[in-house]
């Protein structure tokens, strides 16, 4: 199993902080943000390379960052600004193709932080072998135009997707952490190819679940989306004393 995480973003949000330093990076309660999702993806279990995709501006930071590290890779799109970047999606396929990945995926953006175990991601993952959509309740409608709208059966099967609602009815929101089976692959390339939004990586599930069976997992206790300084600051307060 290969890990992706997308990490080819240039937080202008959260300017000065990210103008030489990518979003990843920057720390959390004294550690960088990108240690700790790391720890908590990578207990899943099973994954055997980590592919951290980036772009011009900021390979080298994460190349530092990654010095020692064999089992992952840096990879840098060619991109240099927010005019000329792939996208999410663009990011994921630009991936596959260069490091020739033929294997069930885990895909994360790098700004994601959860405050509790999610090995159980991997678990449901493997049970299903079908694509698997992390979900977080939110709790307030008034948020959910900043996310993307989720609604399931009974199995926790996708019936309803749909990215930036303008009117939500459910406060369940799909985040940026997915499992892609490798049966799955030639799906995210035709989603590329026929010239769809390669931006926002919900807009791939909206895509795939009228295709194929796409499940959903709930991620158990806080989870962090980082976007703005307040956002940072609210997780750096909350991992403070924590261990990992």
């Amino acid at each position: 199993m290969k890990l992706i995480v997308l990490a080819a973003g240039y937080a202008t949000r959260l300017y000065p902080l990210t103008l030489d330093r990518p979003k990843p990076l920057l720390e959390v309660a004294g550690r960088p943000m990108l240690d700790r999702l790391l720890e908590r993806v990578l207990a899943i279990g099973g994954i055997d390379e980590t592919v951290i995709v980036t772009n011009g501006k900021f390979a080298g930071a994460f190349a530092e960052w990654a010095a020692g590290r064999p089992d992952i890779v840096v990879l840098d799109d060619g991109t240099t600004s927010e005019d000329d970047r792939l996208g999410a999606i663009g990011d994921i396929g630009f991936v596959l193709e260069r490091r020739g990945i033929d294997d069930d995926v885990v895909v994360v953006a790098g700004d994601n932080l959860f405050g509790s175990d999610i090995a159980d991601f991997g678990d449901r993952a493997r049970e299903l072998d079908a694509p698997v959509l992390a979900v977080h309740d939110v709790g307030d409608l008034a948020e959910m135009a900043k996310y993307n709208e989720v609604q399931t059966d009974e199995n926790g099967r996708i019936t309803f997707f749909e990215e930036k609602p303008p009117n939500a009815t459910t406060t369940l929101a799909g985040i940026a952490l997915y499992f892609y089976p490798r049966s799955t692959l030639p799906l995210i390339r035709q989603y590329l190819a026929e010239g769809n939004n390669p931006d926002q990586p919900g807009r791939l599930i909206q895509w795939l679940y009228p295709r194929v069976p796409v499940f959903t997992w709930r991620v158990p206790g806080e989870w962090f989306d980082i976007g703005s300084r307040d956002s940072l600051a609210e997780a750096d307060a909350r991992f403070a004393g924590r261990d990992g």
